[in-house]
């Protein structure tokens, strides 16, 4: 009997329709497509990407999006997911799994990947790459994240201002994620080092509430700007090489 292949999509984040062309014909054929959707959200923003795409909404599996901070919680979370999409694929069809961003940056894909690969050693995989949050903010921003041998650092925020400060100090460009309430010292840290008038902040790029930010020198950001938020931070300002 056939397995079914296991297929990952990025998709967003932004607007409807930023879903990869090569996917498409992947995800019509698919039998279903698990849709991840944050417990504080109303509806799905990966659902949202895939208006217009003439996808039956009957192959749609809205799954809750654990973030519980409890490992056991979450290895439970996710070794049930496993067992649910590894029963759709021993029925004989390719099963979708939707992930905002890239599926292979920051994304809990990469769990379900890890448990899935438990569950069903054999499966075949196909990863489709997604466009990152910094990667959208970037080109919403118009703002370059590397050019000529600038250095760049992607991480998460880190809990402390003193251990941010060294990233930056030690980086050409730094790629900060996952911001939450952390935002304010994150801000007062900037406008200390003299650097905010050459930092960028984007949140909800493309969806309700957007906020862009192409200079940090003047601006009062509320910490609930934190989340869904993807700040850019360049060390020295942009060399004018175009001159």
């Amino acid at each position: 009997m056939r397995v079914g292949t296991f297929i990952g999509v990025g998709v967003g984040p932004g607007p409807a329709g930023f879903v990869p062309v090569a996917a498409l014909e992947a995800l019509r054929r698919a039998a279903a497509i698990y849709v991840p959707r944050a417990r504080s959200s109303a509806s799905s923003v990966a659902r949202q990407c895939l208006a217009g795409l003439d996808i039956p909404a009957a192959k749609l599996r809205e799954i809750e999006f654990e973030m519980d901070r409890d490992r056991t919680v979450l290895r439970a979370h996710y070794a049930a997911l496993a067992r649910d999409i590894a029963a759709d694929l021993r029925a004989g069809g390719d099963v979708a799994y939707l992930t905002i961003g890239d599926p292979m940056t920051f994304s809990t894909y990469g769990y379900t990947l890890a448990a899935l690969r438990e569950c069903l050693p054999a499966v075949e995989i196909r990863t489709f790459p997604g466009i990152t949050s910094f990667a959208a903010a970037a080109a919403a921003l118009g703002w370059p994240l590397g050019e000529g041998k600038e250095r760049i650092l992607v991480l998460p925020c880190p809990d402390d201002a003193d251990s941010l400060r060294r990233d930056i100090e030690s980086h050409d460009v730094v790629v900060l994620m996952k911001i939450g309430a952390r935002l304010t010292w994150v801000m007062a840290l900037l406008r200390e080092l003299g650097i905010a008038g050459h930092c960028a902040l984007a949140a909800r790029i493309g969806l309700p509430g957007e906020v862009l930010f192409a200079s940090l020198s003047d601006i009062d950001a509320a910490p609930q700007t934190g989340y869904l938020c993807t700040m850019l931070i360049r060390r020295q300002a942009r060399e004018r090489r175009h001159v």
